[in-house]
């Protein structure tokens, strides 16, 4: 099942990054956000990706064709300009780079990928959301609805903290960025291939808008609750938090 990366976005909440790279090439310890997303599908043999190129699309092109080379010892003869590898750094990814335009919504860039998903069922996330979510598990509740559409529902963190008020005004506790039962979109996609008839407004389209919302309706559309750890990085705040975290054990690692 191919793995289908939204990553053609302008990122202007994270302008501060994105003025010189895509969002999903920010780094986090050292590595794109993309990278890390990635990691999370191969953990569970999902390795053949297609990443929906927009905005700057020729940074994530260049990363990764030189990425053997920059992550391998290698030796270079300056005459002839032979290269030999002395430690080849190996993925065992296919990674397919879809150019679907600079000002494409997300449901069109989709849509551009539907000559390359050969009729199959895919896999559908955004490039800028990490998760320690159960990919096998996801499959596997998606398979067993057989809907059209799995959706992974999370409960994000609060922004701000709580104060507890009692009746006469006096503060009795605080609570720092409570969760509340308020369930949103989280990415991790899960489709049959016949979701691809959902997108009929071309390059327009937004995923989220009339496709999901005609999903819904007409009862395709499920909800894979996660519990676990998820985080989107939208703001240059979010990213210095994720790379604290991930200097403390980053809970979205799970792969060795």
């Amino acid at each position: 099942m191919k793995v289908l990366i939204l990553a053609g976005g302008f990122g202007t909440r994270l302008s501060e990054e994105t003025g010189i790279r895509p969002k999903p090439m920010v780094e986090i310890g050292g590595y794109p956000i993309l990278w890390h997303i990635m990691k999370t599908y191969a953990e569970y043999g999902f390795n053949d990706f297609v990443i929906l190129l927009g905005y700057k699309g020729d940074f994530i092109k260049q990363y990764f064709l030189d990425y053997v080379a920059l992550h391998s010892d290698m030796t270079i003869d300056m005459k002839s300009g032979d290269v030999s590898y002395l430690r080849r750094h190996e993925m065992e990814w296919k990674v397919t780079l879809l150019d679907t335009g600079s000002n494409t919504m997300t449901g069109g860039r989709v849509k551009r990928a539907q000559e390359i998903l050969n009729g199959e069922p895919f896999m559908l996330t955004y490039g800028d959301g990490v998760s320690d979510i159960n990919i096998a598990e996801l499959v596997q509740f998606h398979k067993a609805h057989k809907r059209l559409i799995t959706m992974t529902s999370v409960v994000p963190d609060g922004r701000f903290g709580r104060m507890q008020i009692e009746a006469d005004n006096t503060i009795s506790s605080f609570i720092e960025k409570p969760k509340e039962e308020n369930w949103i979109n989280g990415g991790f996609f899960v489709c049959e291939n016949k979701v691809l008839d959902y997108i009929t407004e071309g390059d327009a389209s937004i995923f989220e808008r009339k496709p999901l919302e005609a999903l819904a309706n007409e009862h395709q559309l499920m909800a894979y609750k996660h519990f676990g750890f998820w985080k989107c990085m939208d703001t240059l705040s979010d990213k210095n938090n994720l790379e604290k975290m991930w200097q403390e054990g980053a809970p979205w690692k799970i792969w060795k």
